[in-house]
């Protein structure tokens, strides 16, 4: 596992390098375009997707990836172990220059997340989870552990709900107005992409409600590190964890806390 995941994190950093090229380019127009669901696609979601499974294809583990190409169930139930990609997760951030985007990459056993890796390219910052060993953040300053952190031993704020920046529904905020009652003085944090497990696997926020349709490859990653910090990833009706690399790759709507 622990060469799987140094694989994982190679492959995650060297697509974050591609992406930042094209980010950065001043000359670039990001070629964007536009799938059948109505979802940007850019050069950098393209060549993010070639930098993975090109590092990931000696583990010899199947790769079902945002922009690869449709694999029937019949095929893939017979995988106990798959990687789950999104080479680019907030692609609309991506456009908007704002920074808030990642790279997402997971290992999925017999439809449990067992690791996951994001990293965010225009911090340099890497999340890594290990479920039942580790959860890290990585930076510049050093490597930060926050599943040995007791979640009560931070400073004092107000509860916190992170939502999306791009996908806020009436849904969401119906659930921030329940919350509103429960708690009092709620504080509502907006951020793109896979971020916003990120922010409540490490303790700077309380719960993630996601109460609008997303892909499988959206939340592995982030799914595997919030478990690994020790905080739940359930299905918002029944309560259960997630599971993946199901028939219909549609999630259900989800409650990270």
């Amino acid at each position: 596992m622990e060469h799987l995941m140094r694989l994982a994190i190679d492959a995650a950093v060297k697509a974050g390098k591609e992406i930042m090229r094209i980010y950065n380019s001043p000359d670039q127009d990001f070629g964007i375009e536009q799938k059948s669901d109505k979802s940007p696609v850019t050069l950098a979601d393209k060549a993010a997707h070639r930098c993975i499974t090109k590092h990931l294809a000696p583990s010899g583990i199947p790769i079902l990836s945002e922009e690869g190409r449709a694999v029937p169930y019949e095929r893939r139930q017979t995988w106990h172990r798959v990687w789950i990609v999104d080479p680019l997760d907030g692609t609309k951030e991506f456009i908007k220059k704002n920074g808030e985007f990642t790279v997402n990459i997971a290992l999925v056993e017999d439809g449990n997340p067992v690791l996951g890796i994001i990293y965010v390219p225009a911090l340099s910052e890497l999340y890594v989870g290990l479920v039942g060993f580790m959860a890290n953040k990585c930076t510049g300053d050093g490597v930060l552990n926050f599943r040995s952190m007791p979640f009560l031993s931070r400073e004092p704020r107000p509860f916190t709900v992170v939502a999306s920046r791009s996908h806020m529904t009436p849904e969401t905020e119906y659930y921030i107005k329940l919350m509103r009652k429960e708690h009092g003085e709620v504080q509502v944090v907006s951020r793109g992409s896979s971020l916003k497990f990120c922010i409540v696997a490490e303790g700077n926020a309380d719960v993630y409600p996601r109460l609008a349709p997303t892909m499988e490859w959206d939340t592995a990653a982030g799914d595997a590190i919030a478990r690994a910090a020790g905080r739940k990833v359930v299905d918002a009706e029944t309560g259960k964890p997630l599971t993946y690399n199901k028939p219909d790759l549609h999630n259900p709507s989800f409650i990270v806390s």
